[in-house]
């Protein structure tokens, strides 16, 4: 067993980790899996209540057990004091939320824990930084607040490291222990040093190093803006597909047949913190140098206009019967089996077909509640409710209890049955007389 190793099973070496949502709960869960005494901290008080109560992370196995018992065995601790949690900590894990406001990189959570560990970082300790950020952001504006409040220096007194997420919602404990490679980096050769040690003790696919924290950085941003640009072809292909009358689904999974082609699913839009918010982080480090990333940005804008799009192809199956139409959209998860709506393209279709005049009912199995739906907007955990005397059914989200959907499940729906599949999730047996409309179909 690593020094290092033994230093964290043996309460030798506190952890604190700063953030305890969809990023940090699952870092929490693989160190209290190797014996870590952890501080978890998080500014939601209702997200530590849920901790306390069994009840946080449902969508994620295991880790709601796993806080549950090592809650009772004292290896974890809760808490929104982040400076406390510095001062009583020795290697520090930062998995805040980093993200867009009026599409402009949105630090403010990153800045806060930043400086909440400076106020009680110590010589010796370590501080990792896991979210995705533009390259240069952990050297040039984490490090600085650190030694400002701290009067202490980067490698000579602290490691400081940039350790990337590579986690997929639904998944990530087990991404995080055993599906990819750790990406470490350091400011110098010591933090590097430590950060493979560390890693190591978690990932079973071993670290990859990266000879700068801004590479490492770079790294990860290029990950979502591949599948963001592939996404983005799908999205061209399927229309060009639908206008001349060929199959895209049909062609794809020929053309995917040749292993030097990977073209991923088109659909209503691309959602979440991770792949339509990496492209902006690039766009605008670019523009600060006088660069225009112009793959980028054109994927970007047709990934963004897909919503409305499909909004548009949808009410096409109304005819003239637009206004006062009800509609029922499946899905307000940003993707199938998640309980996470942030940047959902459903909010944009929902939009889309109030501004038409339409009254819409959202059904979703995993959201119950949401605020940032319009008032107008019934949101349902019934599917039957949902469907209850509509017009149009427009699945949005590909969550599994779509794709057993049959005519027995939508008999309440007005006739005929009028269906726009946004993610080509339906068994057209189930609905060889209804009319299904689906993306490059």
């Amino acid at each position: 067993m690593s020094n290092l190793k033994s230093q964290i099973k043996n309460e030798k070496k506190i952890l604190a980790i700063y953030g305890l949502g969809n990023v940090g709960g699952p870092i929490t869960a693989a160190w209290l899996r190797k014996g870590a005494k952890i501080i978890g901290v998080d500014i939601s008080r209702k997200l530590l209540e849920n901790i306390k109560k069994g009840t946080s992370h449902q969508k994620e196995p295991f880790i709601s057990d796993i806080f549950s018992n090592a809650l009772k065995k004292k290896k974890l601790t809760v808490t929104s004091d982040g400076i406390l949690a510095s001062k009583k900590s020795d290697i520090k894990f930062v998995a805040v939320p980093v993200g867009l406001k009026k599409n402009k990189i949105e630090l403010n959570a990153l800045l806060s824990a930043t400086t909440s560990i400076s106020k009680g970082l110590k010589k010796g300790d370590a501080v990792i930084i896991c979210p995705s950020l533009p390259p240069g952001t952990t050297q040039k504006i984490v490090k600085d607040i650190l030694e400002k409040n701290s009067k202490l220096k980067a490698e000579k007194d602290f490691s400081l490291i940039y350790n990337p997420e590579r986690i997929f919602e639904g998944r990530a404990l087990k991404d995080i222990e055993e599906n990819y490679p750790a990406i470490v980096s350091g400011y110098g050769k010591k933090s590097l040093q430590f950060a493979d040690e560390l890693l190591k003790i978690i990932s079973k696919k071993g670290t990859l190093k990266m000879d700068s924290m801004a590479n490492a950085e770079a790294e990860k941003l290029f990950e979502g803006v591949y599948r963001d640009v592939n996404i983005a072809l799908a999205n061209e292909l399927a229309d060009y597909c639908q206008k001349i009358g060929v199959n895209f689904w049909d062609a794809r999974k020929g053309a995917n047949s040749q292993p030097f082609c990977h073209l991923h699913f088109p659909g209503t839009g691309v959602g979440g913190l991770c792949i339509p918010v990496y492209p902006r982080f690039i766009i605008e480090s670019s523009s600060k140098i006088g660069k225009h990333v112009k793959l980028i940005e054109y994927s970007r804008k047709i990934n963004d206009n897909m919503p409305k799009k499909c909004v548009q192809d949808a009410l096409s199956l109304l005819k003239n019967k637009v206004k006062g139409s009800k509609v029922a959209v499946l899905g307000l998860g940003f993707r199938g089996e998640v309980t996470d709506s942030r940047l959902s393209p459903t909010y944009t279709v929902v939009n889309e077909f109030l501004k038409k005049g339409c009254t819409v009912t959202v059904h979703d199995p995993y959201i119950f509640e949401d605020d940032k739906l319009s008032k107008r907007v019934l949101l349902t955990k019934d599917l039957s409710e949902a469907v209850n005397k509509v017009d149009l059914i427009f699945i949005s989200s590909d969550h599994k209890m779509y794709s057993k959907l049959d005519k027995k499940s939508i008999t309440k729906a007005n006739k005929p049955i009028l269906i726009f599949d946004g993610r080509n999730i339906l068994n057209k047996e189930n609905f060889k007389k209804e009319s299904i409309f689906t993306i490059g179909y």
